[in-house]
């Protein structure tokens, strides 16, 4: 080869990491003797203009001459580079080939804060209708109360072709709390929930009121009680912030007139009346096109302070005990909303969360033509983490290293590291068909009244678990902190929406899967590494992952064998295989399992 790059290797980029600022980058390539010559970075701030920076000789490398440069960086920001070269007699050429992305440098402010409460631990997400029941609580006029728990969702349209979701089991915050012992067991220390605030969904994705718990979940007083008791089980609540639309049957909008309060549909007069768009012939815009859920407009200015300002809805919630938000769609929410949003929140408890749901890159997210900041300082805690999730099935499912080998070095290498310990990594969501039946499933059928029929055969639910103990092992050791969507543990299958938000079946969970799950929390609790140790990857190659944690003498090193082979990853040392409870001088990975062991 004429020249000599690869941006994973730290040899050639230094720190491989996201940098501070006034933090210095070391760059370093090799050009074949005599063929190419005279290197240069071009680097250029994102949407700035380019700077040429030579590259000095360092030394020779058998046939081969080392170029090197030192960037220091004063200010926050993306910065983007490529390399110019000089092929000999031929001109110049770039690395990368098409030099218009190059390779990108995230540069931030660190934080003065993160929640130090979240690292080591484990997240719980809990839709709330589906959890536990402990009582009857009132439900809406024109509601179904259900009372077959563990029946499928209501999943059909109406006869004015509208899914209502307006099906309710009973699940509500004061079942939460009696099962608080069953979650301090799992090794749970974060309970994110679904939205609570009073609205005509079992979903609530259509909030109605963003003042009031909704009744049929036990009002304000079951919201305080479950983070008190939680919190003296050394566990935080989170809410669902979704702030970006409402309900059209809201106290704002009031388009069925169920409220006392002058909404935008009803009045040009309605003080809500800016918070939202419409058009000459009546109409209004909403998300994605649904008319039940009108969009806001986030820059109002009254809607800001309504939401971000002294007493309300952030600094309410935060003072009845709530310790952070988990922002819904927060690419639509634009940096002119999200800045006091985010500040509200800390200013209200600087130990306080803020998980952003992004299913991309969040470093580098380009959303309605704006390149997002949410980690260069005074934003986002943290994203939820599609990528990985995506990657870590590819890698069980498929037997796909590669990919995940990939996502780990893009995630290390662009997301500042406090961001990557706090990131939500997760296997399955309310938005995304259950773990199992993702790893299981084989020819999904198409429509959701096909899907509310679909089962996993025996076979392929075995084959599920193996690999769900190689997915969950992987969830909670590399870096971040695992998000256990309710049920997962219990071995919950189901398609997508709603068929991924049925009940969880007490006294029915699957037992090897539960204590599957207990053991890699105590891992978590017992091992510092978890919390924020260093990630280095050790081997990527024949269906094996294996990576370590931690760093001097003491490490954790985790594989997972997705081959069909047994395989020894090392023959010599004094180790301890943590899941056998047992020294080993080999560290043996079986075919199809994973493998976790402390290392000297």
């Amino acid at each position: 080869m004429i020249y000599i790059f690869d941006e994973s290797d730290e040899y050639f980029r230094c720190p491989n990491e996201a940098l501070e600022t006034s933090g210095a980058l070391t760059l370093r390539i090799k050009l074949r003797r005599g063929e190419a010559a005279n290197p240069k970075v071009i680097l250029y701030p994102d949407g700035g203009a380019a700077e040429e920076i030579a590259m000095a000789f360092e030394r020779t490398s058998g046939i081969y001459d080392l170029y090197n440069a030192e960037i220091k960086f004063e200010a926050a920001g993306l910065y983007w580079y490529h390399f110019l070269i000089e092929a000999l007699g031929r001109g110049t050429f770039t690395v990368p080939e098409y030099a218009g992305g190059g390779f990108q440098v995230t540069v931030y402010t660190p934080p003065a804060s993160t929640p130090d409460w979240l690292g080591g631990g484990i997240i719980y997400h809990i839709f709330v209708d589906r959890f536990f029941k402990a009582g009857d609580a009132p439900i809406r006029p024109g509601a179904t109360q259900r009372s077959d728990w563990g029946g499928c969702p209501y999943f059909l349209p109406d006869e004015m072709g509208i899914v209502k979701n307006s099906d309710f089991f009973g699940g509500d915050l004061n079942g939460i709390a009696e099962k608080l012992p069953y979650l301090e067991g799992l090794g749970v220390t974060c309970i994110y929930l679904s939205p609570v605030f009073e609205a005509a969904s079992n979903h609530k994705y259509d909030t109605g009121d963003f003042m009031k718990v909704d009744q049929a979940f036990g009002g304000d007083e079951a919201l305080e009680r479950l983070c008190k008791e939680a919190h003296s089980c050394g566990i935080r609540v989170v809410l669902d912030g979704v702030f970006n639309h409402v309900g059209s049957d809201s106290r704002y909008f009031n388009r069925y007139g169920s409220y006392d309060d002058l909404g935008a549909y009803q009045s040009a007069e309605s003080p809500y009346r800016s918070w939202f768009s419409f058009y000459a012939d009546g109409s209004y815009e909403s998300w994605w096109g649904i008319e039940l859920l009108p969009s806001i407009n986030e820059r109002e200015a009254s809607y800001k302070e309504f939401i971000c300002g002294d007493g309300g809805v952030v600094s309410h919630w935060m003072g009845k005990g709530v310790s952070g938000w988990r922002l819904d769609v927060v690419d639509e929410l634009p940096d002119e909303f999200l800045d006091p949003l985010c500040a509200a929140v800390r200013k209200a408890d600087p130990n306080a969360l803020i998980v952003g749901e992004v299913w991309e890159d969040a470093s580098n997210k380009l959303a309605y033509g704006v390149r997002r900041r949410y980690f260069l300082g005074g934003q986002l805690d943290s994203v939820t983490n599609y990528p990985l999730k995506n990657s870590i099935i590819a890698c069980v499912r498929e037997g796909n290293v590669e990919q995940l080998t990939s996502t780990m070095s893009s995630l290390c290498r662009n997301y500042p590291k406090p961001a990557l310990d706090s990131m939500m990594n997760i296997l399955g969501t309310h938005d995304t068909m259950r773990i199992l039946t993702a790893l299981g499933g084989s020819d999904f059928p198409e429509g959701k009244l096909a899907m509310s029929n679909y089962q996993l055969s025996q076979q392929e639910r075995e084959m599920a678990k193996q690999r769900l103990m190689l997915a969950s092992a992987l969830q909670f050791t590399l870096p971040g902190v695992p998000c256990v969507y309710y049920g997962d543990e219990a071995g919950m299958d189901g398609g997508a929406d709603p068929f991924n938000r049925r009940c969880y079946p007490w006294g029915l969970e699957d037992a090897e899967l539960l204590s599957w799950y207990r053991r890699l929390a105590k891992l978590r609790r017992e091992h510092g590494c978890f919390v924020n140790g260093r990630y280095e990857l050790c081997e990527s190659r024949l269906g094996v992952f294996a990576f370590t944690r931690g760093g001097g003498a003491s490490r954790i090193l985790i594989a997972v064998n997705v081959s069909d082979t047994d395989r020894v990853l090392s023959a010599s040392g004094f180790n301890y295989d943590l899941l056998k409870d047992e020294y080993t001088d080999a560290l043996t990975v079986s075919a199809g399992t994973p493998g976790i062991f402390s290392i000297r």
